[in-house]
């Protein structure tokens, strides 16, 4: 079990406690605020599809921004250097424009309430449950990430049980969920973005003044690290060698391609909040909006993990007492006073309540939406239904706690969370494309690619863990694994469906990709035809600034 050292310990005092208590109470007056408007499962599990663009945009990027992004990204940084700017620009940027531009009229225009239930209305049952099973397990998976990693921080910090602080949380997280369903979920989410930016800039400051500024970065780093490790690009060629173990085309293909595409435009807990929008308009312009700050935030999460290295060159190291999740808690420690210390703590317990929420509200509404009701206890009345999701709300807490521990053998939690993204996300993503780009594919072969698509990288990642496989990095590895998925995931769907018969093309109106759907602007309303709200002018925007975003690191 990895737990960050005992030398990170703060001293807080009552200002930063004051700080930290007034957080939670403001968290749940918004969840019992947000239950006034909770009267059907639509309600709780989509906001009654009432929010406007701006809240679900912030939501959009603070489901992401939880404990993966923050202790995960700043190990990164320490660990992989400028490399780590691949999971935002092309990891992210392009994937995210994609879902607002092209997946999002068809995912909205339906009327789902769940990535798998777009499949069951594509294709099957079978394929349905295999892919609402798939969501159920990594939904708790990743949620049981967030919870150990906030325990061991407050642990180090605060010196708090893990047990303890992990009931606090998951309490936390089961309450405001459970009252106020998504929309408490999501205004929740829209406040963890400032109280989390609020935080990591104050760190990212100081933390630059104490090494010297973005010039004393450049040069510390340089001499220990080499002037490759501050380059993007740099050493990814085919048979050199980068800290990051993986060339160009695993990059563009596996991170760029398969993961960024598998995770962005089919995790639910991600695509929830566009559905969540008041209208098509919105859901479009959620991801389009999300990706501005998005692309930004390395400056306040992989930075830190850059200074943490300076500040500590052994982190990481073998015989150090401080891993590379120990980038930002070490930051804290070392230049936070009393008052910001406090909102750094509440920020990072933002974070993961973020991380948490998010992943159990996708969580509730697959299992209630896509397992319980056609499967278990079809055709009973709405309220069943929204008791079942307040109950497996509960449920998918307690599990996520005993999910949390599964983390406690990697030292830079972010590599567990890619390689849980290569294992589920990118089958899905192939199944997915194959499906809404070409109307002769079958249920057959969703269901068998899909399958055998996520079986795929799970042996492969078996084999590299049994050391039958070597490779010299876990990013390295999760990259190859998606790719793998990607392939063997097409490999088999394509000639089962040429071999079974498509259901005919009266059935898949709304269902595959046709020019006029995906330029549809549904119902507009008052201000949505203005040229600052056009999504393909945000969605360019976001890509051309994204490119220009490259440039420091490519030189």
């Amino acid at each position: 079990m990895h737990t960050l050292a005992d030398g990170l310990r703060l001293s807080m005092n009552w200002m930063d406690s004051l700080i930290l208590v007034i957080y939670f109470v403001v968290v749940l007056g918004i969840a019992f605020a947000a239950k006034r408007s909770v009267h059907s499962t639509l309600d709780f599990f989509l906001s009654g599809r009432s929010l406007p663009a701006w809240v679900t945009g912030l939501a959009f990027v603070s489901a992401n921004l939880g404990a993966t992004e923050i202790l995960g990204m700043a190990a990164n940084g320490a660990q992989y250097g400028a490399y780590t700017v691949h999971w935002y620009l092309i990891g992210a940027i392009p994937a995210m424009v994609f879902l607002g531009l092209v997946m999002m009229p068809f995912y909205y225009n339906s009327k789902v309430r769940s990535v798998p239930e777009f499949l069951l209305r594509r294709f099957s049952s079978s394929s349905h449950l295999l892919s609402a099973v798939i969501f159920a397990v990594a939904s708790v998976l990743i949620a049981g990430v967030n919870l150990y990693a906030l325990a061991i921080v407050l642990q180090a910090l605060l010196g708090w049980p893990i047990p303890l602080s992990i009931v606090i949380a998951g309490v936390f997280v089961l309450i405001y969920i459970t009252v106020g369903g998504l929309t408490s979920a999501i205004y929740n989410e829209v406040l963890q973005f400032f109280v989390i930016v609020a935080a990591l800039v104050p760190l990212t400051v100081l933390g630059l003044i104490r090494v010297g500024g973005v010039s004393g970065v450049i040069d510390k780093v340089t001499a220990s690290e080499g002037a490759q490790f501050l380059s993007a690009w740099g050493g990814t060629g085919f048979g050199q060698d980068n800290p990051l173990g993986a060339n160009w085309l695993t990059i563009s293909l596996g991170l760029g391609f398969a993961i960024s595409f598998g995770y962005w435009t089919t995790n639910f807990a991600e695509v929830q909040r566009s559905l969540s929008a008041k209208n098509l308009s919105a859901a479009r312009r959620t991801p389009l909006i999300a990706a501005f700050p998005k692309m930004f935030i390395p400056l306040v999460v992989v930075l830190p993990g850059l200074i943490a290295l300076i500040m500590q060159p052994n982190i990481g190291q073998p015989g150090s007492q401080y891993d590379y999740n120990s980038a930002i808690p070490l930051l804290m420690a070392q230049l936070l006073p009393n008052g910001v210390l406090g909102l750094a703590v509440t920020g990072l317990m933002a974070s993961f309540m973020a991380g948490m929420a998010a992943n159990v509200s996708s969580f509730n509404t697959v299992f209630t939406a896509d397992i319980w009701e056609p499967y278990i206890k079809p055709n009973m009345p709405d309220s069943h239904y929204l008791t079942v999701g307040r109950v497996i709300t509960a449920i998918g807490v307690v599990v996520g706690i005993g999910t949390a521990f599964i983390a406690a053998s990697f030292s830079n939690i972010m590599n567990y969370m890619q390689t849980l993204f290569s294992f589920f996300n990118v089958p899905l993503f192939a199944t997915f494309i194959l499906a809404l780009f070409w109307k002769r594919m079958t249920a057959k072969a969703g269901f068998w690619g899909l399958l055998l698509g996520t079986l795929a990288p799970i042996a492969f990642y078996s084999m590299y863990r049994a050391g039958i496989v070597d490779m010299d990095s876990a990013q390295g590895v999760n990259m190859i694994a998606a790719i793998i998925a990607l392939v063997t995931d097409l490999v088999v769907s394509v000639p089962i469906a040429l071999a079974t018969t498509p259901k005919p093309e009266a059935e898949l109106v709304g269902l595959v990709y046709t020019r006029a759907d995906a330029t549809d602007s549904g119902e507009m309303q008052r201000g949505d035809d203005a040229w600052y709200r056009k999504p393909a002018l945000l969605g360019w925007g976001a890509i051309v600034l994204a490119v220009l975003c490259y440039v420091p690191f490519s030189l």
